[in-house]
């Protein structure tokens, strides 16, 4: 049976390039005869940087409106890309396009050398299946493409060490913090601090660094967010942060999609610090309990940040260890496809993610929503922070 023939007119000739930085030209797309499968080829050039980030983005109205197919899309886009003439990518339009005629099709192509900081990993723009219907967790429905745009993020939680040496600077200059964090170890991850502390600590780390402040006391974004406990308001574009929770779980999922976690649809103690429990089949550890390497009888049984492998982003410990702290107030998801989603404007519990040393496999799941009050401080509650692209 031959594949559904799906057309695309005037798709060659409503293309579109754009660059920041690297210079990227001669776009030109070619659907496959007699398939759904669309070869884009580009060439991108840069002069200063032998590793780009390279994101793909699509309209089916002539650039009124575009998405990025994610799991659908495959080849030269992502990170650590190097120059060239002919980088090929493709796109299975069949997959994403239930319709079979568009009359003007423009491809995207955006380019860029920024480096994330020390310690922190490029998370490119594009859009995934947020959510999931796997296990029955109604939380986590109905799932809904999210397209989120490129930031940087801590390639693990926040350790000790550095929030120890955030905090003792910002101690010094005009910052209070009602509790602080603990931790186990300076390679441990810091927790048991608020969500209040967590949004001043990330702008303690802005402007201990010459950045500016994401996180302020008042709309016109004068008054910088110091002392005490209030749901602050967000320049989006300056400064440490918490992810939103759709920045967190793309990160977390790291490139991969329908899958329980980053890594597949199993989890063992070789993959995550968590707590073993024979009522999932999806948990394979052959030692139930606690990790039986971490368990030395002090609590908490936190792992350092790195002893586990990292996922398709780099990323370390986005299943177990720690829960991390969110941006958003907990609500219900829309079953429309969003754009930079932000959660409810306001609300009384804040969102969690990843799981803890404590948890069972169903919460270290990548789609798993847990919530607390912003006062809330445990010893399995961590966070890391992101940045907006350019800073």
């Amino acid at each position: 049976m031959k594949p559904t023939l799906l057309i695309l007119t005037l798709l060659t000739a409503a293309l579109t390039a754009h660059a920041v930085g690297p210079t990227v030209a001669n776009v030109r797309a070619a659907q496959r005869p007699g398939t759904t499968l669309v070869d884009v080829y580009y060439d991108v050039a840069d002069p200063d940087s032998t590793a780009l980030t390279v994101s793909v983005a699509l309209s089916t109205n002539g650039g009124a409106s575009y998405f990025s197919p994610g799991a659908s899309l495959s080849g030269a886009l992502g990170t650590g890309l190097a120059p060239g003439s002919n980088q090929k990518l493709t796109w299975n339009a069949g997959v994403d396009l239930p319709a079979k005629l568009f009359s003007n099709v423009r491809v995207s192509v955006t380019a860029s050398d920024d480096t994330a900081p020390a310690g922190m990993a490029n998370i490119p723009a594009g859009s995934f299946q947020m959510g999931d219907s796997l296990d029955g967790d109604t939380s986590a429905q109905p799932v809904h493409t999210v397209y989120v745009s490129a930031f940087a993020m801590d390639k693990h939680p926040v350790t000790k060490a550095l929030w120890d040496d955030v905090y003792n600077w910002a101690s010094t200059h005009g910052y209070s913090f009602e509790y602080g964090a603990q931790g186990k170890a300076a390679n441990h991850p810091a927790h048991s601090m608020t969500w209040y502390d967590a949004a001043k600590w990330c702008n303690a780390r802005s402007e201990k660094e010459g950045r500016t402040p994401a996180y302020y006391t008042e709309a016109g974004l004068s008054t910088r967010y110091r002392t005490g406990q209030v749901a602050p308001y967000v320049n989006w574009n300056s400064g440490y942060r918490l992810p939103t929770e759709a920045e967190w779980e793309k990160a977390a999922r790291g490139g991969a999609s329908g899958q329980r976690f980053p890594w597949g649809n199993n989890i063992t103690h070789s993959l995550a610090n968590y707590y073993s429990n024979s009522g999932y089949t999806y948990d394979t550890s052959p030692t139930r309990g606690f990790h039986p390497t971490f368990n030395d009888g002090v609590s908490p049984y936190t792992s350092p940040v790195d002893y586990f492998s990292p996922n398709g982003y780099g990323l370390y410990d986005v299943a177990g260890n720690v829960w991390h702290w969110c941006w958003d107030w907990y609500g219900t998801y829309s079953s429309g496809a969003q754009t930079d989603p932000r959660g409810p404007s306001t609300g009384s519990i804040r969102v969690l993610r990843g799981g803890c040393w404590i948890s069972d496999a169903f919460y270290c799941r990548a789609v798993y929503r847990y919530y607390a009050d912003p006062t809330d401080r445990r010893n399995g509650m961590g966070f890391r922070s992101v940045l907006p692209p350019g800073q």
